[in-house]
């Protein structure tokens, strides 16, 4: 029949895996692999990630399924670290104080003076106000008393009226309260006012500073004598008897050193303590920034440690106390 067109006749199926193929003509070509696939039993379907109900986008991949790129997993909370712990302050956090451990009370020992037992070594530290720089106002004096492990032993607060403080200025009297860590006043200092323009040498020019301890009942006086070349002091008891002296420098003025006011007994022999005034560069020279240092024995009557501690006061309102400049008219 011509319309049927011929056809090679069928081979079976073994024959034609049987027959070879003719050989590639390229040499470094790959072998040829049979191409029949068995599908092996379906595994076990892992979910997808969190956050992807429909799967990880493209360039992105799964922490359950292998890869060949390694995945960098956080450690720890979900938000980053911003701060090393210790190093760098928090932000809007104020910085926590240390207070020194509150000491247990003590027989003949004014309340809130157990301190003072414990320590041969006191910084009073000025707080800087820089209020008083640019409005030449006269503002309350604040101190921190600390120890040598920078724990806060007390707080010191002036107590002046703004006239008082801005009339008298340096010759002001004033009121100082010492308080504790529980914001309680253990001890009051008190200097009364003093005339200046009278006679130096007159007694009732000399200036004066009474300690009560606990308020309300005196423990001593620190008390100022005339000397033409230094500061002299004497510490008194509550009878005003004199107990020791303190002896200042030449000059209490003095630029880029230390004033040393020392504590000695009353014959001048024995040196009980000090007071120092540190200086602190420019700090010390422009502003009300003073830095003391109080060394007394360790086992000194602590009546008398807390004399020693107000005698520092008197002589900072004297010596380094700066008034703020007045405007010329």
């Amino acid at each position: 029949m011509s319309g049927v067109v011929p056809t090679a006749p069928e081979q079976p199926a073994g024959e034609m895996e049987n027959q070879t193929k003719p050989p590639d003509p390229r040499s470094d070509a790959p072998p040829e692999y049979n191409s029949h696939f068995v599908p092996g039993p379906p595994g076990t379907a892992v979910p997808p990630p969190a956050g992807y109900p429909g799967g990880l986008p493209m360039g992105y991949y799964s922490p359950q399924q292998p890869s060949t790129f390694p995945l960098y997993q956080p450690v720890g909370g979900t938000h980053p670290v911003q701060y090393q712990p210790g190093k760098y302050p928090v932000p809007n956090q104020p910085v926590p104080i240390t207070w020194m451990p509150g000491p247990t009370p003590m027989a003949n020992c004014p309340p809130g003076l157990e301190y003072l037992v414990q320590l041969d070594n006191i910084h009073v530290l000025q707080h800087f106000e820089p209020l008083e720089m640019m409005t030449r106002f006269e503002t309350n004096n604040r101190y921190d008393i600390k120890n040598n492990s920078d724990q806060m032993v007390y707080i010191v607060t002036e107590d002046t009226d703004d006239f008082t403080r801005n009339a008298y200025r340096t010759l002001r009297p004033f009121i100082l309260r010492v308080t504790d860590c529980m914001g309680r006043e253990i001890m009051t200092m008190q200097r009364p006012f003093r005339c200046t323009c009278c006679c130096f040498c007159c007694p009732s020019a000399r200036q004066e500073l009474e300690v009560q301890c606990p308020p309300g009942i005196t423990i001593g006086f620190v008390a100022e004598h005339w000397n033409l070349c230094r500061a002299v002091y004497s510490i008194q008891n509550e009878k005003k008897e004199n107990v020791m002296r303190v002896r200042g420098p030449c000059s209490t003025y003095g630029c880029g050193s230390d004033s040393v006011f020392e504590v000695k007994s009353l014959d001048g022999v024995s040196n009980i303590g000090s007071i120092i005034r540190k200086w602190n560069g420019l700090l010390s020279a422009m502003a009300d920034a003073d830095h003391f240092d109080i060394h007394f024995p360790l086992d000194l009557d602590v009546k008398m440690k807390a004399m020693i501690f107000g005698a520092c006061f008197l002589i900072d309102f004297m010596y380094f106390e700066r008034s703020p400049p007045q405007r010329s008219r």
